[in-house]
């Protein structure tokens, strides 16, 4: 019996020029290179310039993924964008990206779980391909929190960046097993009674603000390991794969701390997981696929390999994907 699996074509990714280092940091806030690195695992993240948006962002991932597969603009069915910093409240940023890279077919939308943004993409777009809804579907995930930070507040504005990144998921014909090529499991996940540990306080509907990011580190940290664990042994279970079998695991970049903790506790080998936090920070729905285009560009993710994602993000949303390059 055959199945359609969700197969990554290509990926791309895009950084802003400014880099912003803890040394440039420690001269706005009371903060020291020690103090960050110590904590999270961050050296540097980078910035994007005035005028520059989350769709220009995107569509630069976007071109270099498209590049990578080989596949023209035109044959896309469906855009995905992940963010919770879209150009505007309406309309999806992914229009935005839709009309800058030329396509004028399809449909497109945006997907909004923070941090958990590309992995709820991802999922979303296995199930439009599985459902015959597209066939060919660019996924990104985009990025300028440093446009909802307090800089003033040296708790979070020393944690995240700004950046994108994208794949080309194309619809083939599988097996059914573990070992097709493909998107092989998704499991999701929210649980809106803690919101107030990480949010934006503004919004539209509330303050008609766009607000700044408040988050209770502590909490996160202690919830992010546990929460984590659920949805990589569903992937496990689901799959057959097992840490030991698993050529990589691509955390969401959060912190090295979370990234490190996580890994033990499911008995991932610490040479097997892909990090990027120290030069990217974190940069939300970004950070999976900026990490993962690194590790394809440098060799290390080969086709037939098995590769594992997961995300927690404000809400709280998390999920993990399985699938094998």
């Amino acid at each position: 019996m055959t199945v359609t699996r969700s197969v990554v074509l290509g990926t791309g990714s895009y950084l802003p020029a400014k880099r912003l280092t803890n040394e440039d940091l420690a001269k706005m806030v009371d903060t020291s290179d020690e103090w960050i690195v110590q904590r999270t695992g961050i050296k540097a993240r980078h910035i994007a310039a005035e005028g520059e948006m989350t769709s220009d962002l995107a569509v630069e991932a976007a071109k270099r993924a498209l590049e990578a597969a080989g596949v023209a603009p035109e044959s896309i069915d469906l855009i995905i964008l992940a963010t919770a910093t879209p150009d505007n409240t309406f309309p999806a940023s992914s229009v935005t990206v839709q009309a800058k890279l030329g396509i004028t077919a399809g449909f497109a939308f945006d997907v909004h779980a923070v941090c958990s943004g590309f992995v709820y993409a991802m999922a979303t777009a296995d199930a439009y391909i599985r459902g015959g809804l597209a066939r060919r579907v660019l996924v990104i995930g985009a990025e300028t929190f440093s446009r909802i930070l307090d800089w003033n507040d040296r708790t979070t504005c020393v944690l995240f960046g700004d950046g994108a990144g994208a794949v080309v998921l194309e619809g083939q014909e599988g097996e059914g097993t573990a070992f097709d090529r493909g998107i092989l499991s998704s499991h999701l996940r929210s649980d809106g009674r803690h919101k107030e540990k990480l949010y934006v306080d503004g919004g539209p509907s509330s303050t008609q603000t766009v607000g700044t990011l408040k988050m209770e580190g502590r909490e996160v940290f202690k919830h992010a390991v546990s929460m984590i664990t659920d949805v990589i042994e569903d992937a496990f279970d689901d799959t057959g794969i097992s840490a030991d079998n698993l050529d990589w695991f691509v955390p969401h970049q959060a912190n090295r701390r979370i990234i490190d903790a996580s890994a033990k506790k499911l008995g991932i080998a610490p040479e097997k997981v892909v990090v990027t936090v120290d030069e990217h920070g974190n940069t939300s729905a970004a950070s999976i696929p900026l990490a993962l285009d690194a590790a394809v560009r440098d060799g290390r993710i080969k086709r037939g390999q098995t590769v594992l994602l997961e995300a927690m993000g404000g809400g709280f949303t998390w999920g993990s994907v399985m699938l094998r390059w």
